[in-house]
């Protein structure tokens, strides 16, 4: 596994999260994002604060970034990421696209 550099949109989203910063979060998003959580998805940066009251800051999610790694195509990266709060918790893998250097989707899926 190669590392790379966390990109500046993926540690917002960690940040925002961890400090229950909705709007940061929302804004470290393109406004046409797309969001899948196992397999439920969300649209643009509303479908992204749907998706962030009910499964993330909504819940109180806290996010430790184990590890960061290029993704299959250009502009993608895969993170490994440990999750705990008042939802959902475990480790796995996000996969973010950026797109002038924001997040332009978000796959949570194993």
């Amino acid at each position: 596994m190669s590392t790379i550099e966390v990109p500046a949109a993926v540690q917002t989203f960690v940040d925002a999260t961890n400090r229950g910063d909705a709007e940061a979060f929302a804004a470290a998003f393109t406004h046409d994002a797309e969001l899948d959580a196992w397999g439920r998805e969300y649209r643009g940066r509303d479908g992204v604060r749907a998706w962030d009251r009910t499964d993330n800051i909504g819940v109180q999610a806290h996010f430790t970034l184990d590890a960061i790694e290029p993704g299959a195509s250009p502009g993608t990266c895969v993170a490994t990421l440990t999750v705990t709060g008042n939802g959902y918790n475990g480790t796995g893998p996000m996969t973010f696209r950026l797109r002038d250097g924001l997040i332009a989707s978000l796959r949570i899926a194993p």
